[in-house]
């Protein structure tokens, strides 16, 4: 099990980007590799923070998100988006760590884990739905500000442009994650375990009322007609 007292580890990362009045999101680097992860921070009526796949920051920019609000949810989206859960946790030992069912054994492996997502208030900002035909692995998290509404997914869509080198081969070649918004290969092994209810799903969040945008938790938000980006990724499962 990985130290949960580690050193605060910062990698190279983006500023901390606000995406309408009460959201946020930053872009870091993953070691030894062409992708980019993403940190998305939403604040709840009250001022609390659910801060969704961490990523360990400068102290400036960590700074700059506790004066957004006190970190209070961190939402560990799956065993793979874990690596810094641990050091959220040791910097905010009262943060609740939750995850989605399916995915409890291996986030715990990394942190405790308080519970599911029934842990997260009852708040009009944000609510979250279990992706249905994912085998509880995954969740999409719906936050409305305003007129606007966010969808933010982990990594059943991913939204890469190609890359260079022999990684951007991989990418674009072998687990098909690059070239837009898209289920990657990896994503339909592991995460789509019914392909009719994930595409049913997805058709449901493209017709939620002011969609602005869907945030992924790998490189670039979906913006533009997000809906039809949407269904257009329903429509190959």
């Amino acid at each position: 099990m990985p130290d949960a007292s580690a050193d605060w580890v910062v990698g190279k990362h983006g500023p901390l980007e606000k995406v309408s009045e009460n959201l946020w999101r930053v872009e870091g680097a993953v070691p030894r590799g062409p992708i980019r992860r993403v940190m998305t921070v939403a604040r709840l009526t009250n001022g609390d923070l659910v801060i969704h796949s961490a990523i360990a920051l400068e102290e400036s920019a960590m700074k700059e998100l506790e004066q957004l609000g006190t970190p209070r949810y961190l939402i560990v989206p799956n065993g793979f988006h874990r690596i810094d859960a641990p050091r959220f946790k040791k910097r905010y030992p009262a943060i609740r760590v939750v995850c989605p069912k399916g995915a409890t054994k291996r986030v715990a492996d990394a942190v405790a884990v308080d519970g599911g997502f029934e842990l997260l208030p009852d708040d009009p900002r944000l609510r979250v739905e279990m992706l249905e035909g994912s085998g509880d692995r995954e969740a999409v998290l719906i936050v409305k500000d305003g007129a606007e509404t966010t969808l933010i997914f982990n990594d059943v869509v991913f939204n890469m442009p190609h890359a260079t080198g022999f990684g951007g081969f991989v990418l674009k070649h072998l687990t098909k994650s690059s070239g837009g918004p898209c289920v990657s290969r990896i994503a339909r092994a592991a995460l789509v375990k019914d392909n009719a209810k994930v595409r049913a799903h997805l058709e449901r969040l493209a017709q939620l009322d002011g969609l602005a945008r869907a945030i992924v938790s790998h490189h670039e938000v979906i913006t533009g007609d997000v809906a039809a980006q949407l269904r257009a990724v329903a429509a190959t499962l």
